[in-house]
């Protein structure tokens, strides 16, 4: 029987933070086997949040999913003003 003088605990382990970059490059390179413009793709997939903006191959829809559309509109802008300014 279990003591009730004594506190249970119950732990929750929250999600890894995905690496934005590296889905990124993933997808890109799907996108590219294809056949696709992943610029056009991924602009397409971030204004709409329709999925089928990308492809399937390589889990590259799946992957682009895990994060959220601001998370990518913000990881782009950073690279893009570390690199220009």
């Amino acid at each position: 029987m279990h003591e009730v003088n004594h506190t249970q605990f119950f732990k929750v382990e929250k999600n890894p933070v995905p690496d934005v970059q590296g889905i990124l490059k993933s997808v890109h390179h799907a996108l590219t086997e294809q056949g696709y413009d992943p610029v056009n793709q991924i602009v397409g997939y971030v204004m709409s949040g329709d999925p089928t903006y990308i492809t399937s191959y390589e889990n590259a829809r799946s992957l682009i999913m895990k994060v959220e559309r601001d998370e990518i509109i913000e990881e782009l802008l950073r690279n893009y003003i570390k690199r220009e300014l």
